[in-house]
């Protein structure tokens, strides 16, 4: 609608065009659709070239998210396993102080 080509609205609805479906369909599963013509089959695939660009970008920074919050993880538990040791070592080292005197 927002491309202004509603005229095809009720044949994608009928065909059970989805967003999912949406993304896969190319001009020969368009024309396939009753999209004769040329323009607005090249308005609709200059879209979904958008589209899956903006999806991959958001893949790509969503990953990129994963990968900062899982190396922050490792970094958290690098520091608590540091802290661990040393307090096993000041225990010992208090047990071994103690055992002496």
């Amino acid at each position: 609608t927002s491309l202004n080509l509603e005229q095809y609205v009720s044949e994608f609805s009928a065909q059970n065009i989805n967003g999912e479906h949406l993304l896969q369909l190319d001009g020969s599963k368009l024309k396939a659709l009753g999209m004769t013509s040329s323009q607005d089959r090249a308005i609709i695939k200059r879209k979904l070239k958008e589209m899956k660009a903006s999806l991959e970008k958001a893949r790509k920074a969503q990953e990129k998210m994963e990968k900062q919050r899982e190396k922050l993880r490792k970094k958290e538990q690098e520091q608590l396993q540091r802290r661990s040791k040393k307090t096993d070592k000041c225990s010992s080292d208090a047990t071994e102080g103690t055992n002496e005197q």
